[in-house]
């Protein structure tokens, strides 16, 4: 499945993708940095009724936001170095929670998530585009 967004209409964009995502609780994104990936998320939590602040968990590698369904944990690899790492950083525990977990930078610790994980890849395809592959749904 494909998506196309520009910033005008991410949230139009989150609303579609929502629908796409077949009820999957763990969603990996993929895309090089400045790709939108937070962006992208923010508009997701954002659809989703988050009421907190939403930014980006580089450094605190897990954000957890509160919505009317329930709670999402926003999670970003960038930093850690491997797979060990991650668990010890509580970041499976929240991949098993049942709980939706957003993750950036998948890659860093690709063996610890679930076997339904959805994977999103954004594609720049010019400074206002991005394109938004949605698979494993």
């Amino acid at each position: 499945m494909q998506l196309q967004s520009t910033l005008n209409n991410i949230r139009q964009t989150a609303h579609k993708f929502w629908e796409l995502i077949d009820g999957r609780k763990v969603i990996a994104f993929y895309g090089d940095m400045g790709a939108g990936k937070t962006t992208l998320i923010h508009a997701l939590c954002d659809e989703k009724g988050v009421t907190s602040t939403v930014g980006s968990p580089t450094f605190s590698i897990i954000n957890e936001y509160k919505y009317p369904g329930g709670r999402i944990f926003h999670i970003d690899l960038y930093r850690l170095k491997d797979e060990d790492e991650a668990v010890r950083a509580g970041v499976e525990d929240c991949l098993y929670s049942g709980d939706l977990c957003l993750v950036e930078w998948p890659a860093r610790a690709e063996g610890i998530f679930p076997e339904d994980t959805a994977r999103v890849e954004i594609q720049v395809t010019d400074p206002h585009t991005r394109i938004i592959h949605i698979s494993g749904v």
